[in-house]
């Protein structure tokens, strides 16, 4: 295993993160603990999660996915060698059965309280705001459309202001931002800076994969000069990256077969994309998921790669990307497909 450390910490990180968000719908407990337990002998030791979890959420599952790590850090002791990272809901349309408040101080307080206890932990390493809680260009939209009507208030300086005492209290060590765009990073990084007790936002988790680059555009600059890291998500869009859905295959048990209405990576321009990257990893002997994750893993501005695996075949293939060393025509061949059929799926 690789490793990097989360920025502006001594904590250090694998470079593979382990994704969670399949457990309890998906995969059951047991599955989900089989995947830490390779995960963990493989040498990871950062596992991402959120309330939010299992996907798609529903009512009936809530939390499911957190109470499952709780199991198993209970059966393991592996708690202290683990760096766990959790995510706060933000307000939306589909998840008015966690709250409807957004990221007022009570629900944040609540929201961190409750994992903790589902965790069955003390303290959780890296908690995030999951997207943001004003009307802005997230989950799939490509640009930002301007509402005349928007009249959010900026509540920034509050959320970190129940952050830090969260910090204070011992209950989370650091924060980062999920589904965010240059301007909001911008605006949590200058509210610390002006107010040095507030904390810091460290880490950045967005979708990034050959189909989805979108983050190069604002964020990699920010990610660059304010040192703050790309924790990438659904690297393989779905598993589209897999190859798996080429030719019209729809494989019984897959994420978009099981869940039609998840059209992220579906569009017709994507399956011309991925058609193209299946080629290319052909032509040079290569998984085309394990040069997809691969790619991922050479940016210079990643902290981690999140990975996710309905199945223990998935998971050794994902995993084992981490070895895979791109050469310098397969990554000319990525950059020609890029610019002629460029970020596909927002």
């Amino acid at each position: 295993m690789k490793y990097t450390n989360l920025p502006h910490s001594d904590i250090e990180v694998s470079k593979i993160c382990l994704g969670t968000m399949t457990w309890g719908k998906q995969n059951t407990e047991a599955e989900g603990h089989e995947q830490m337990d390779y995960a963990f002998d493989q040498g990871i030791n950062f596992f991402d999660t959120a309330e939010l979890y299992p996907i798609p959420p529903h009512a009936d599952r809530y939390a499911d996915t957190e109470k499952i790590i709780g199991t198993w850090f209970k059966k393991s002791g592996n708690r202290d060698k683990i760096v766990l990272a959790s995510k706060i809901a933000g307000k939306a349309e589909f998840t008015k059965f966690i709250r409807t408040t957004g990221f007022t101080r009570k629900s944040i307080t609540e929201a961190v309280e409750g994992s903790l206890k589902r965790l069955q932990t003390d303290y959780i390493d890296l908690y995030q705001l999951h997207w943001p809680d004003r009307n802005t260009n997230y989950f799939g939209k490509r640009g930002y459309a301007y509402d005349v009507t928007d009249h959010w208030k900026d509540n920034i300086h509050q959320i970190l202001e129940t952050l830090r005492d969260l910090i204070r209290e011992g209950k989370i060590r650091h924060v980062g931002l999920s589904n965010e765009t240059p301007w909001g990073v911008m605006r949590y990084l200058e509210e610390s800076k002006v107010h040095p007790s507030l904390p810091r936002m460290i880490t950045i988790q967005n979708p990034y994969s050959l189909l989805n680059r979108l983050f190069e555009i604002g964020n990699a600059e920010v990610s660059h000069r304010e040192k703050i890291g790309l924790l990438a998500y659904s690297p393989l869009g779905f598993g589209t990256l897999s190859g798996k859905y080429l030719g019209g295959m729809q494989p019984a048990t897959s994420r978009i077969t099981l869940f039609p209405n998840y059209t992220r990576y579906s569009a017709e321009t994507a399956v011309r994309a991925t058609e193209k990257y299946h080629k290319l990893a052909q032509d040079n002997d290569l998984s085309m998921a394990q040069m997809a994750l691969a790619f991922v893993n050479t940016r210079p501005f990643l902290t981690s790669n999140i990975i996710g695996a309905t199945s223990m075949r998935q998971l050794k293939e994902n995993v084992a990307s981490i070895d895979v060393k791109l050469s310098d025509s397969v990554l000319e061949g990525i950059e020609e497909i890029h610019n002629a059929i460029p970020n596909p799926a927002p």
